[in-house]
């Protein structure tokens, strides 16, 4: 067999896993007619029908089933012995990519890479910035950064973060003329700056909890935004009620540039995990980012 018999037989073992030409090219990170080429290759190599395709997914033939129960075992071996080797770089290099929101870079994950950087500067990070859901196989990531009530149960998931909760506020200035909300149904009254979702397009429902008590409310007022920064520029400016994350909220609640409502009704809830989908992570350089998450810098 070829030199590229080995990269042929790792694609391959991929599209089998994915089911998916499409998931396997943006896994592997090349276009999927050059990962359509590479499968094609290897059968004519081999004599064999490897894969089954069809418009909606792929599957192995039994040929297919034999060669990846054969090789895949080999193939992790050899994974594993190079990621022990380069273990042992005195400076570990590479790059990730990694979807999360504006929010969850700038509480919880910067402020911890920022000096993991300095510590490593042969590690690349690209940061995607968005408040959606992103599915990070399709889209080429290597992980991504969720609430923990968010993440897909077949990905791996780790803390990175602690619990926190969204809370109701407003400024002296805009309570002054008006009456503290008692309940949540009270916002109705109020000018509330409103959040739209980026993944579905709707109106954030304000969501509240007391005493197994679940009250979503739908607020309405003059603005509107998709990002909680400048959401609290609006409310610390007087232009109504926000309903942010709390490591917003507190420094200005306690300094009273805010005031906090509702409290008894804005419970914690999971925070930030690092979610990716396969053991192909389990590379040096993703280990080491995902130590500095969990606040073990080497």
């Amino acid at each position: 067999m070829s030199g590229t018999d080995f990269n042929d037989l790792m694609w391959f073992r991929i599209v089998a896993e994915e089911r998916s030409f499409t998931n396997a090219a943006a896994r592997i990170g090349v276009a999927q007619s050059t990962l359509s080429h590479t499968i094609k290759r290897l059968e004519t190599n081999l004599g064999l029908r490897l894969l089954n395709r069809t418009t909606r997914n792929v599957a192995t033939t039994p040929a297919g089933e034999r060669l990846l129960a054969t090789v895949a075992p080999r193939l992790d071996e050899i994974e594993d012995e190079v990621a022990a080797l380069l273990a042992l770089r005195e400076k570990p290099s590479g790059s990730i990519r990694l979807t999360l929101s504006d929010h969850a870079f700038q509480t919880v994950v910067w402020p911890k890479l920022k000096p993991f950087l300095h510590h490593h500067p042969d590690i690349s990070i690209e940061f995607s910035l968005d408040s959606g859901f992103r599915n990070i196989v399709e889209d080429g990531f290597d992980a991504g950064v969720r609430l923990g009530e968010s993440v897909e149960r077949d990905m791996i998931a780790a803390r990175i973060g602690p619990d926190w909760r969204m809370v109701a506020v407003a400024s002296p200035a805009y309570l002054a003329s008006r009456k503290s909300p008692e309940h949540p149904r009270d916002l109705l009254d109020h000018d509330c700056i409103n959040m739209r979702h980026e993944t579905r397009g709707g109106l954030y429902a304000w969501e509240f909890e007391k005493e197994g008590q679940e009250v979503n409310v739908r607020v309405d007022g003059q603005l509107t935004f998709n990002n909680s920064y400048a959401m609290m520029d609006a409310v610390l400016n007087g232009l109504g009620v926000a309903f942010v994350p709390n490591s917003l909220a507190d420094p200005h609640v306690e300094s009273g540039d805010l005031r906090l409502l509702l409290d008894d009704w804005s419970p914690y809830f999971d925070g930030y995990f690092l979610y990716y989908p396969t053991r192909r992570q389990n590379l040096p350089v993703f280990k080491l980012v995902l130590d500095a998450l969990r606040h073990r810098l080497p």
